[in-house]
Order: structure tokens, then C-alpha cells, then sequence
């Protein structure tokens, strides 16, 4: 039996929309040059996604300089950008295209401000800290221009049961950044088995095989893509 609510329907928070990103069933048929994956993210998903977020001539920004964002970048007429640090703090370098991929929307795009920046969570080895994401947050939000989009990949082990989520504490810093929670993508990393056994129903003579779950979790086989807006869209703006 539902609970009543004293919130009326208008004024709750509306869910992002959620995206699924699957791993290829096939091999391609021409042979391509070996690009790594960018943090388990196959290099076609993450050209679909700068794609998804990005129009020719703009400014995406991979804070970890991967060489597989870069490709990506290059391939579809994005101008790949570098964070480094100057005497007047961070800054963001432009890394023109090569001449034979020059195109007028290139040319045309100085300035420092980019239009989508790839992240992953956390960026030290001590794991992902409430002031530590949100120290990223307020650095990297200044970054973006008007209308610029933010994807993190959370990389991290899953929390224990009795913890916060990773996914609600970035969502949380984002937001106090003056972010726009925009979309949630669980990128799946590995073919799914047609038959999981280890969700089977447990017959109370089975004896524990360990298929079910392995020191008492199920394995990891996606990748939790958090994407955020600079501004809210006219969708979100209706339902807000």
C-alpha cells in the first residue's frame, strides 16, 4: 500500500534520464589502429558520448589525457585541449588538429573555456572524499562555458552496504558547484551472460558455491557515467 505524501506531485524532484551503453557484440571488420580503452569505456562508446555532447569545432578536455579521448576528439573535429598550471592558476591549452583535419570551426574557436570535460573519480589514491570531490567540482566548473557538459566516470570500488552512494555524493558536489545533474549512463563493461546463476533462487538444501556472490557482492561489470550541465535544457526546465 503506497505511503501518503504531503509533497505535491509539481514540486518533486524529477529523475535524470538514464542511458546504457552496451559492449559490442561483433568485431569490426577493418583492421583499426590499437587505441587502449578509456577506463574500461571501449574508444567507440567514447567517441558516441563526445559526440552525444559536442558539435564540430568545439573544446573537449580530458583531464587525464588519455590517448583514447584524444582520438576521439580528433577523429570528430573537436579541438583536444590540456589543464596545466600557469602563474595565474589553472589554464587550459588548446592542441590544434593537424592540418589535414583543420576545418573553419577550429580556426575560429580560441579562448580558454571548453565545451565538454571528461573526468574520472577519484583522482588520488585516497579514494573518493566528500572535500575532495567537491574541491573538483569548484575547479573544473569554471572551466565550462555556458552550456558545457561535465562526465565523470567513477572509478572507485562500490561503498560498502551501510554506506553513502558514490553516485549521490558527486551528484551532491555537483550540484553545490552550481551544476545541473543531467543524465546518469551505466556503461556495461563485459558481455552479460544470456544465464546469471548467481541469481537463481537458493534452495534451502544448496550448499553456498560461491556463484552467487563473491565475498558477499556481485562482481562489477559497469561503469557509472555521471554527466552535468552547466545549464538546464528546456526539457528540464518544463519539469522543474
Amino acid at each position: 500500500m503506497p505511503k501518503p505524501s504531503s509533497t505535491a506531485p509539481g514540486d518533486r524532484p524529477q529523475p535524470a534520464p538514464v542511458g546504457l551503453l552496451l559492449p559490442r557484440t561483433h568485431v569490426p571488420r577493418t583492421p583499426r589502429p590499437a587505441v587502449p580503452d578509456w577506463h574500461g569505456l571501449p574508444p567507440n562508446h567514447l567517441a558516441y558520448l563526445i559526440r552525444r555532447y559536442t558539435q564540430a569545432g568545439d573544446v573537449v578536455l580530458d583531464l587525464d589525457a588519455h590517448p583514447a579521448a584524444t582520438a576521439a576528439t580528433a577523429y570528430l573535429n573537436r579541438i583536444p585541449a590540456r589543464l596545466f598550471t600557469g602563474r595565474h592558476g589553472l589554464q587550459v591549452r588548446l592542441m590544434p588538429p593537424a592540418p589535414e583535419r583543420r576545418t573553419r570551426h577550429a580556426l575560429r574557436r580560441p579562448g580558454p573555456r571548453v565545451e565538454l570535460i571528461l573526468a574520472t573519480l577519484p583522482k588520488s589514491a585516497q579514494g573518493l572524499t566528500r572535500d575532495g570531490i567537491a574541491t573538483a567540482m569548484s575547479t573544473w566548473r569554471p572551466l565550462l562555458r555556458p552550456g558545457g557538459f561535465l562526465l565523470v566516470g567513477l572509478t572507485a570500488s562500490p561503498p560498502q552496504p551501510d554506506e553513502v552512494s558514490h553516485r549521490a555524493t558527486v551528484i551532491a558536489a555537483a550540484r553545490a558547484a552550481g551544476l545541473f545533474y543531467h543524465q546518469h549512463i551505466p556503461a556495461v563493461l563485459v558481455p552479460l551472460a544470456e544465464h546469471e546463476p548467481r541469481t537463481a533462487p537458493e534452495h534451502p538444501d544448496e550448499a553456498d558455491d560461491g556463484r552467487r556472490l563473491l565475498a558477499g557482492r556481485h562482481l562489477p561489470t559497469f561503469r557509472d557515467l555521471l554527466v552535468f550541465a552547466t545549464t538546464a535544457t528546456g526539457e528540464e526546465n518544463a519539469r522543474a
